[in-house]
């Protein structure tokens, strides 16, 4: 699937071989992108993704949590260069609350926001 401002290879796991999403995850990545896409319409900026797709080991090692959405290609810790991750968390909760984006999962984090589109609403603050 072609999505206007992102690449699967993006989202690809940031180990040392940069591992692939497996074909099992392939629609879960295309409804985040096309999700990722619509902030990126919003914003009109770049998004850089800094943890996409993780493998069970790579997750294990970086301290994520034991049922991470990234495990499956779900979710996606997100920046830009322009916007605050405050201010990129406030226009995801806005574009959600407006229908144009998913539900799922919305975190914030002082240098990033992680947005996943599980199928059902959860929040955190780890700021």
């Amino acid at each position: 699937m072609t999505i206007k401002n992102f690449k699967i290879s993006e989202f690809y796991c940031h180990d040392v071989n940069q591992t692939k999403i497996p074909n099992e995850y392939i629609d879960n990545v295309n409804e985040l992108m096309l999700n990722l896409q619509v902030l990126r319409d919003e914003l009109g900026v770049p998004i850089h993704i800094s943890s996409g797709y993780r493998t069970p080991e790579y997750n294990k090692r970086i301290g994520g949590a034991k049922r991470s959405f990234h495990l499956k290609a779900m979710a996606a810790d997100i920046y830009t260069d322009e916007y605050s991750a405050s201010e990129v968390h406030k226009t995801i909760q806005r574009l959600i609350d407006e229908g144009k984006m998913k539900e799922g999962g919305l975190g914030k984090y002082r240098t990033f926001t992680h947005y996943d589109v599980r199928d059902y609403k959860a929040r955190w603050d780890k700021t």
